[in-house]
This record gives C-alpha cells, sequence and structure tokens, in this order.
C-alpha cells in the first residue's frame, strides 16, 4: 500500500493512478478513497493523474486519538501534496471533503491548486444558529453521534437510504452500494469518526470560502437529505467569487454513484475548460 507519513507521525494511505495534471479527491464520513472509484477511473482514462486519500482514522489510514480535526485534516493533505510534489491540482471534495478542500484552501491558499470542486458539501456550517438559520439542529447530530456510538454497523447500514435517496418513490436500493458503503465505514477507527462528525457539522467554513481565488465548481442535489442544499450549495455560492453552481434536480447526497455518467462529464468539462 501506498502511505506518507505525516508530520505528527501517522500514516495516510492513498492510491495514485495515471499521468498528467493531479486531480486529488476528498473523501466524505465515514468513508475512504474508495469512494471515488470511478471518478479517479474515468479521469485516469482522460489523461489526468488521480490521487485520494483515506482521512485519518477513516479507511486505511492510522487510527488516531488526537487530531480528527479539521486544522490537522487540512495539514494531513498538506503534506501529502508536498511529498507528491503536487502542483496545478485540481481538488475535489464531497460532503466533509469538501470541508477538507475549503479548510485546506484557507490554511494553506492556493499555490499548488488550480481548481476547486465542491459536491454535496458541507460548507458554510451545517449547524443551525443565530446567524445560519438554515442549517440543522444540534440535536441532528447528536443522533448521528449516538448512532454511531451505540452501534455502528447497523447505522452504517441505515444511513444508505438517505445518503442515496433509496426512500423516494421509484428508487431501488443497490445492495452493493449498500456494502461497499458499510465496509468503507467499518474500516476506520471509532473515535475518530466520532470526533469527525463536530468537524462536518458544527465547524463554520465561511472564511475559507472568502479566500478562494480559483475557478470554483460546486455541485448539490436539490433532494439532498444529508447536506440540505440551501445552508450548504446555495451559500457557499455567493461566497466563494465567481463560483460555477450546478443544481441537479431530484439528485441525494451520494450523486457522484447515482448520477455517475452525468458528474463525471461535468467534472471533465470543468477541468478542460
Amino acid at each position: 500500500m501506498s502511505t506518507i507519513t505525516t508530520k505528527d507521525g501517522t500514516s495516510i494511505f492513498y492510491k495514485d493512478w495515471g499521468t498528467g495534471q493531479p486531480v486529488v479527491f476528498s473523501h466524505g464520513w465515514p468513508l475512504s478513497a474508495d469512494a471515488w472509484d470511478a471518478q479517479m477511473v474515468f479521469l485516469g482514462k482522460a489523461g489526468y493523474r488521480v490521487i485520494a486519500h483515506d482521512r485519518r482514522s477513516h479507511g486505511r489510514s492510522d487510527q488516531t486519538w488526537d487530531g480528527n480535526h479539521m486544522d490537522q485534516y487540512a495539514d494531513d493533505l498538506a503534506d501529502l501534496f508536498e511529498a507528491l510534489d503536487l502542483k496545478d491540482a485540481i481538488m475535489v471534495g464531497h460532503s466533509t471533503g469538501g470541508g477538507e478542500v475549503a479548510h485546506y484552501i484557507g490554511r494553506h491558499g492556493t499555490s499548488r491548486v488550480a481548481k476547486a470542486v465542491l459536491l454535496g458539501a458541507v460548507p458554510p456550517l451545517m449547524l443551525k444558529t443565530d446567524a445560519n438559520p438554515g442549517g440543522l439542529p444540534l440535536e441532528v447530530f447528536d443522533g448521528i453521534r449516538k448512532g454511531t456510538y451505540d452501534n455502528r454497523a447497523q447505522f452504517y447500514k441505515d444511513l444508505v437510504t438517505p445518503f442515496y435517496g433509496y426512500n423516494r418513490e421509484g428508487a431501488v436500493l443497490s445492495e452493493g452500494i449498500r456494502d461497499s458503503f458499510w465496509l468503507q465505514g467499518m474500516m476506520g477507527g471509532l473515535k475518530g469518526q466520532l470526533d469527525c462528525i463536530r468537524e462536518f457539522s458544527e465547524v463554520d467554513y465561511t472564511e475559507d470560502l472568502r479566500k478562494f481565488d480559483i475557478p470554483t465548481l460546486i455541485v448539490h442535489g436539490d433532494d439532498d437529505q444529508i447536506v440540505p442544499i440551501g445552508a450548504s450549495a446555495l451559500m457557499s455560492a455567493k461566497i466563494v467569487p465567481g463560483a460555477v453552481l450546478k443544481i441537479y434536480e431530484g439528485a441525494p447526497h451520494g450523486l457522484a454513484q447515482t448520477h455517475q455518467d452525468r458528474f463525471n462529464e461535468d467534472l471533465l468539462a470543468f477541468i478542460q475548460g
């Protein structure tokens, strides 16, 4: 397996396929780099170098007790960029990974980055506050914490249904996707996955988004039951200068799988544009 060792001694697993301009993927919670396989193969065949890592305490990376927070996630990603000497990269982040991309740019700048893509991403802030009335109440995230802590094996199986919109009329649940989601989730460490819930729910990425100075594509499903579009993509598109917003009508949170071909084509067009 390919790994780097971060400055704090943590082993981070990554995939590095193909050659050409690098496209770097950041996955959502509680998944791993495997969530991006279809996009990586598609862009790899189109002539790009595609890279995806397992966030610490997720997938095949070290399960750490400390450091499971967005500052460290962004620094881990910076260590990966440095170790692989990535330049002129396109960053792509889904859900929590969108927060990771935003915070990387806010914390480390865009000297190595050419473009950014936020897919079903959590920025600017998922939590409902007086200043963010469109967010979700803290009780929602406390419920995620409890479900994950009490019986994460069952919770991850159940989470697949709203994640991919399988509870909508006409939708057919894919047992393969559910098994893959469950396996990726169970590969990670419970402590780090619990810590990560705060990072995707309570961290405010507004100031990170204001530091974007590169072309940015924001893609979101308007039937996203995990990261509602109103407090996320619609707000981010107003904050990021010149951002392009694409809304997929009726699409769920996991649209990289449910709308795979359409998203792949939109991603390639944006990269080449």
